[in-house]
């Protein structure tokens, strides 16, 4: 008998990115519809679920030995499948350290943790690189950084961490470390206070529009609005919380935060001559 789990279901898209990176992808049997990266998986594992609800006879006619799921949000389908008899893992990832961790648990769970370990080794690297990098910046600019529209909903805590690894300073630190999205809605007059230069749109499932958020009354006084620095991260690229947000979302926000400096830094020069 084989003590590690040989038939895993994964409820999101984070963990079958890391089973992927693990090279455990055979374990795999089922998959959520909102699964994104690495795109094979979508054709060659059978979907079985949502985000808040899933198919709990499907999920059971697979006979899983291992269901991976993540956050609060996914409690009712943790609970069905563990009166069913099945094993559940449910991650609550948050941050920076609770991804990390997250990658290192999944490779424990199948018995790949050296390979897990490497990886984690490889983020770890990445992200002190790109933040000595960020120690040169002259000045850090002040980023708003908006998950959803209507009504509005600042970064949660790992966006806001990775915009400080990456050079940034998050407007709404203090609103940030709040788990519930209903915690960190935020009104366009409070977002004009904090005048921030460079504002990123991630609207969870839809397309961001730049010119909807440049016409909300007296944004138009605002940095970013005035010296065109509004940018779209995909949502799959930072707000997904698995080692995408690295390979993807903070390379990207490196590239925005570099961009802003280097139109500032010219800015400057423009006006010095001017003077």
């Amino acid at each position: 008998m084989n003590a590690l789990p040989q038939r895993i279901v994964c409820l999101t898209t984070e963990t079958v990115e890391v089973l992927y990176l693990l090279g455990e992808q055979d374990r795999i049997v089922g998959i959520s519809g909102y699964t994104t990266r690495p795109a094979i998986a979508r054709q060659e594992k059978p979907k079985v679920s949502a985000f808040t609800t899933a198919k709990i006879d499907k999920i059971l006619a697979l006979a899983p030995d291992l269901v991976l799921g993540f956050s609060n949000l996914q409690a009712d389908i943790a609970a069905s499948l563990i009166q069913a008899g099945i094993e559940v893992h449910v991650f609550n990832q948050r941050s920076v350290d609770d991804i990390l961790r997250m990658i290192l648990t999944t490779g424990r769970l199948v018995g790949a943790t050296d390979k897990a370990e490497t990886i984690v080794q490889d983020i770890q690297h990445q992200i002190e690189t790109v933040r000595n990098s960020a120690a040169n910046l002259p000045r850090k600019p002040k980023i708003y950084f908006e998950e959803w529209d209507a009504p509005m909903m600042c970064s949660i805590r790992w966006a806001a961490e990775l915009i400080a690894i990456a050079g940034g300073e998050d407007c709404f630190p203090e609103l940030s470390q709040y788990h519930s999205a209903q915690d960190r809605t935020v009104t366009p007059a409070q977002v004009l206070a904090r005048m921030p230069d460079i504002i990123i749109g991630s609207w969870c499932g839809k397309k961001f529009q730049p010119e909807q958020v440049a016409a909300r009354e007296g944004w138009h006084n605002i940095p970013a609005i005035k010296n065109n620095m509004v940018f779209e991260i995909k949502s799959a690229d930072i707000l997904q919380p698995g080692p995408s947000v690295f390979t993807y979302g903070l390379t990207q926000l490196q590239t925005i935060i570099r961009q802003w400096s280097h139109a500032n830094h010219m800015q400057n020069q423009l006006t010095a001559e001017a003077t």
